[in-house]
């Protein structure tokens, strides 16, 4: 897949962790790196049917007050769900379209495999 825009237009923000962080934290360090975009990794809770998982959630503008439907998320993402190289190609995907669009959430499509090629 290639990225709309050369490498040299695009700037990555510093990583950021933060233990025990929910998925709208995103919105708030997206605010104050002045992010387009923001990609929060959040691994599944303890206890939980699947508790190698890991989640990806995308937010085009971030701030606060985005509600689960101004995201994507790519869940299930492990050994025995989402492979980690399906995961990637998809997080590429999306990322392309929501700084095509200038969307994310129920707004952008995931359909991948109708855009590739």
């Amino acid at each position: 897949m290639r990225c709309l825009r050369s490498p040299a237009d695009c700037k990555l923000a510093p990583f950021v962790v933060v233990e025990q962080g929910r998925v709208a934290i995103g919105d708030e360090i997206g605010v104050c790196l002045g992010a387009a975009l923001s990609v929060v990794l959040i691994g599944e809770r303890p206890g939980m049917s699947a508790a190698d998982s890991l989640g990806v959630y995308l937010s085009w503008n971030p701030h606060p007050g985005l509600t689960d439907a101004d995201r994507n998320c790519i869940s299930n993402i492990r050994a025995e769900g989402l492979s980690y190289a399906a995961a990637a190609a998809k997080l590429v995907f999306l990322m392309n379209e929501a700084r095509r669009g200038k969307l994310s959430g129920v707004r952008l499509k995931e359909d991948a495999k109708a855009r590739e090629s």
